[in-house]
């Protein structure tokens, strides 16, 4: 667990944003703060707000059994793990807020517990429902009595984010409530999430990976770094779900899933990547609207043709695959590899083989993709 706060200040809004766009991802959010600043309080002002159910469970209180579920004998003999009472309440609700305080000060064994809720929400035998948001809390180690560092696979399921005090939502709190001082700061609309915005999530990903390929997976090999933010294949795949529900606009927001999903300094780096990329929509590129610029840096037609083969797969129709052939074929094979796998293998039923197949076919062949 890091000794220090592990992502930079941010507004009350900003993460407010990152919250939101990280529950419609289904991305687990980790909570950092020092004890008695309100990270419980704000997520049962989120589930107020809502009008959903939080379910509030305190890991230094909870046994590994609490979260994996408690073993019970059935009259043919076998055995069933019997969620806890907490579980089954969501599953009532139809899901909610599952808020998982105190996680630093959770043993080793119940961190492992925790691991299967926080990805694949399930207690027991029991899925709880699609529409469970998972928020954790810990306080840093420092400040932790009796806390634990986190294990790196704990650590790197989670999107991490620092919670401190904001002095004027305080005042508003005492003054006018503090649901209606949080919903006053709740106020930047998320995209949509539609397949052109992931396309386009997925291209700055992939592309600045592809620039970039030492940023790819580096679990740091000091203990407390590695209980924080880190570069990972899982990380990176958290990263672009949730971008494509934040607005490009809202850059303090992108830098605080950037910097809590893949750790500060890929995550910087990938900012300014994307800065400087100015890569176009890919669905544009697909639909003619704007043309794929050959005089483009590799890593850049890289990323543009990543999303335009997600956007055409998304759409799975034989018009928008052909289109998105053609696109391909303009470019260097190397360059255009990936792509052509990705459509290749996702061919409409009714789609007739494109001729820039025949460009790409030694590439394809040595990835197994074509028989001859």
């Amino acid at each position: 667990m890091p000794t220090s706060t592990p992502t930079p200040r941010a507004t009350t809004s900003a993460l407010l944003t990152v919250l939101r766009a990280a529950g419609r991802a289904d991305v687990p959010v980790l909570l950092w703060g020092s004890p008695g600043t309100g990270k419980s309080a704000l997520i049962e002002t989120l589930g107020r707000l809502d009008d959903v159910h939080t379910a509030v469970v305190i890991g230094s209180l909870r046994e590994p059994s609490d979260l994996a579920g408690l073993p019970v004998v059935q009259p043919d003999g076998s055995v069933e793990l019997a969620p806890p009472r907490w579980a089954r309440e969501l599953e009532a609700a139809g899901g909610g807020y599952l808020f998982l305080d105190e996680l630093s000060t959770a043993s080793p064994a119940v961190q492992a517990a925790m691991l299967r809720v926080a990805m694949e929400k399930v207690v027991g035998d029991l899925a709880l429902p699609a529409a469970t948001r998972i928020v954790a809390a810990a306080n840093p180690a420092d400040l932790a009595a009796g806390g634990w560092e986190l294990e790196p696979p704990t650590a790197n399921r989670f999107l991490h984010l620092t919670h401190r005090p904001d002095l004027d939502t305080f005042a508003d709190g005492l003054t006018i409530g503090f649901d209606a001082a949080t919903a006053a700061r709740d106020e930047v609309a998320l995209r949509p999430g539609t397949d052109a915005d992931r396309a386009r999530a997925t291209a700055q990903v992939l592309g600045f990976l592809r620039a970039r390929p030492q940023r790819f997976d580096a679990c740091p090999a000091d203990p407390g770094q590695a209980g924080g933010a880190w570069p990972s294949p899982r990380t990176w795949h958290h990263l672009q779900r949730v971008l494509a529900f934040l607005p490009e606009r809202e850059e303090e927001a992108r830098r605080l899933a950037a910097v809590g999903l893949v750790g500060e300094a890929a995550g910087l780096e990938f900012l300014t990547w994307v800065r400087r990329a100015d890569l176009p929509d890919p669905s544009l590129v697909l639909d003619g609207t704007l043309p794929l610029d050959t005089d483009l840096r590799d890593d850049q037609r890289f990323a543009i043709l990543t999303g335009v083969a997600s956007v055409a797969t998304a759409r799975g129709t034989a018009e928008a695959w052909a289109a998105a052939w053609e696109i391909v074929r303009q470019v260097p094979a190397d360059i255009g590899a990936v792509a052509a796998r990705r459509l290749l293998a996702a061919r409409p039923a009714d789609a007739a083989l494109p001729d820039a197949v025949l460009d790409l076919a030694p590439v394809l062949e040595r990835a197994g993709l074509l028989a001859s």
